[in-house]
């Protein structure tokens, strides 16, 4: 097969099967397994196909981009892009309806507060902006079908969690979609929290530098400062 055929085959592997058992196929599966029982296939599924997927990637050699991702213009962006997925990020795991956890409608039902001022699933906006941020600076066949298989995953993934939480959660999760925003507001982020930015600073510095030895290349405010 094609490198870039398999990378793409691998992409839609990873992202139909996150939509097919998050969705249709859940209720069947998990009645079948057990709650238990379906969280380990899922993960494995998700496993596999990741790993096929990052295999694919690397097995297609660097090419020439669409455009020169390497000037100063689109590293700007995406480091700016990658400091506000960071904070996003960052802020998404306290007092979240959205994560499988106990007590989630009680958490609907209360003020917004956080990066819920900006979106209403900032952790999946956070990986959708690492997945514009990445395509600016790398504007590569290989990696645009990468992260527009993980953006897309986040984007639709999230729209169809709303979906999904309106079935299960009826009145509150109505409510909550009433007070926030699908599509991130900008602004929010002066009402995210200093808890947020200071996480998302940290997370942002520390995945920007790990480049360094990782890829061998500087990324974010690295690339400028040092």
């Amino acid at each position: 097969m094609d490198p870039l055929a398999n990378l793409i085959a691998a992409s839609v592997a990873f992202v139909g099967s996150h939509f097919a058992m998050s969705h249709p196929l859940r209720a069947g599966l998990a009645g079948r397994l057990g709650a238990a029982g379906f969280s380990v296939v899922y993960s494995l599924v998700s496993l596999v196909t990741f790993g096929w997927m990052v295999l694919a990637f690397r097995a297609i050699p660097p090419s020439a981009g669409l455009w020169d991702g390497s000037q100063n213009l689109p590293w700007g962006l995406a480091t700016l892009l990658m400091l506000i997925a960071s904070v996003l990020f960052a802020g998404s795991f306290a007092g979240n309806p959205a994560l499988p956890a106990p007590g989630a409608e009680a958490l609907a039902q209360k003020p917004v507060r956080g990066v819920f001022h900006v979106t209403r699933h900032p952790m999946m906006w956070g990986f959708a902006l690492w997945a514009v941020s990445h395509a600016l600076v790398s504007p590569t066949p290989r990696s645009l079908v990468l992260t527009g298989a993980l953006g897309f995953l986040a984007l639709v993934g999230s729209h169809l969690q709303d979906r999904k939480k309106e079935a299960l959660m009826g009145a509150a999760w109505a409510g909550w979609e009433a007070k926030t925003s699908y599509w991130p507001k900008l602004g929010g982020l002066a009402k995210a929290g200093i808890v947020p930015w200071l996480g998302g600073l940290v997370l942002w510095l520390g995945a920007t530098w790990a480049h360094i030895p990782g890829n061998g290349m500087a990324a974010g405010i690295w690339r400028w400062v040092g």
